[in-house]
């Protein structure tokens, strides 16, 4: 029984900032290139829940067995993210659902931990997904190093892509960089002391011992996919291993994102597997508190997978931060001590509106079948009551109409309100993000994404926006 991935996906915010902006801040020399950078309302489980759209737009997601979570930075301290990805993706409820962290190296853990699943024959599918969106200090190198994204594979034993052939580990006490609980930004020892005596000296040795158990050479891979924080740390170590650099080293997409931490092994791998060939042996690296290694093998059925979101499209598709003020106000990161928008939320509200609010549930009249949202108990067109049946809404659709507000406490005003006509004949009353406001049109198509609304009661309330296609 094979056991591999049957698909992939990426998620990288449209949002970026040159370097030299973040440099030309601080008085600094400008490392070159740009970072992705989340918006305001994005998060980790936000950019968790469009990878694994992404990744999935092709299958079941009630076939789905279990969804694992990575990041380093998850929004909550104590609460399960995986179950409410796995609700906003709409999965069942009876699957099993794990959140990984505090190691870069979470994301190579929880695939581990499904292959185990899936080989165990525990569960024939697990929706894998990591995503990191990590502070760097301001006024450090690190801001310049850190970005977003997102990137999710799906385990199965069915129409395998890739084959997980095998799989080698090492753990490795190196205090390199950390993040402590009660900080916001990563740390790290000044120089290149983790470069040095880290990073080299674990993918060096990793390499050496996984090549040994896998009875390979260098040359028998067709693309080697090795998490690096930098180019020049990713040019040192291809270089010692026997790589061509041209030809078989994957790119990190460093200089147009960022080191995105936890889920740049599983980005980086799915861009391999978008160009991989049936017989191609891939090889996939990642660190943090030692390291895992995996080999893949493509199959036949890659030639007919179509990633829905490729990466070259996600990367090119972008918005420029222009101002450093305006990257401030998307982290949070400017002392301000206007008025919050009161509470609009509670837990009660969320726990009876979860189908509507996470896996957006709509409602269809079985008299008129007319389909509205919000759901109610009457319905809109001829005032039946409760007669209704659930329907899972179209997540692409056009603008009807739309206003600016000017006035809103938004940190990038204009905040503008849409209603938008879905695919299906619902109407709903939506936020837009992701946009140029003087580009916002009548019939402008639009797609919804999932994104953090506000912060009441003392806990994240997420929902959807719209945003141009």
């Amino acid at each position: 029984m094979a056991v591999g991935i049957s698909a992939h996906g990426i998620y990288i915010p449209r949002c970026r900032i040159g370097r030299d902006i973040l440099a030309k801040e601080w008085g600094i020399p400008s490392m070159g290139g740009e970072r992705a950078v989340t918006n305001y309302d994005e998060d980790s489980l936000t950019m968790a829940v469009e990878a694994s759209l992404n990744c999935i737009a092709n299958k079941d997601p009630r076939k789905i067995e279990g969804l694992y979570f990575a990041s380093t930075n998850p929004p909550y301290r104590e609460k399960q993210v995986a179950t409410t990805v796995a609700s906003a993706v709409d999965l069942s409820k009876e699957i099993r659902t794990a959140d990984f962290s505090d190691s870069l190296r979470a994301g190579t853990s929880a695939l581990l931990a499904a292959l185990d699943a899936v080989r165990a024959g525990t569960a024939k599918k697990l929706l894998v997904v990591a995503a990191d969106c990590r502070m760097g200090e301001p006024d450090s190198p690190t801001e310049q190093m850190v970005g977003d994204g997102a990137g999710a594979v799906l385990l199965d034993t069915e129409d395998v892509i890739a084959e997980i052939l095998d799989s080698y580990s090492l753990a490795d006490e190196f205090l390199g960089t950390w993040r402590l609980d009660n900080r916001q930004f990563i740390q790290s020892f000044p120089g290149s002391f983790e470069l040095k005596y880290g990073y080299t000296r674990v993918m060096g040795e990793v390499l050496k011992k996984a090549f040994a158990k896998f009875g390979l050479k260098p040359q028998d891979i067709a693309k080697a996919v090795i998490y690096s924080p930098n180019p020049r740390g990713l040019a040192g170590i291809a270089g010692k291993a026997g790589f061509d650099p041209k030809s078989q080293i994957q790119d990190s997409f460093w200089l147009q994102l960022g080191d995105t931490g936890t889920a740049a092994p599983l980005i980086m791998l799915s861009a391999a597997l978008e160009g991989a060939k049936p017989g191609d042996k891939i090889l996939l690296v990642s660190y943090g508190d030692g390291s895992d290694a995996f080999l893949l093998q493509a199959t036949a059925a890659i030639e007919k997978f179509k990633v829905k979101k490729g990466i070259n499209g996600q990367i090119t598709n972008k918005l420029s931060i222009s101002s450093y003020g305006k990257y401030t106000r998307f982290r949070n990161l400017a002392i301000k001590e206007t008025p919050s928008e009161p509470s609009v939320t509670s837990p009660v509200v969320f726990f009876r509106d979860e189908k509507q609010l996470l896996p957006l549930y709509g409602e269809r009249c079985n008299k008129c079948s007319t389909l509205q949202y919000p759901r109610d108990r009457v319905c809109v067109e001829c005032g039946s009551k409760d007669n209704f049946t659930d329907i899972k809404l179209a997540r692409d659709g056009k603008v009807f109409t739309f206003t600016h507000d000017y006035l809103a406490i938004c940190p990038d005003p204009p905040y503008t309100q849409a209603v938008i006509d879905l695919s299906g004949n619902c109407r709903i009353y939506l936020s837009m993000t992701d946009c140029n406001p003087d580009a916002v049109a009548i019939d402008m198509p639009v797609e919804l994404t999932f994104r953090k609304i506000h912060d009441s009661y003392g806990f994240h309330n997420y929902f959807w926006k719209a945003r141009p296609i």
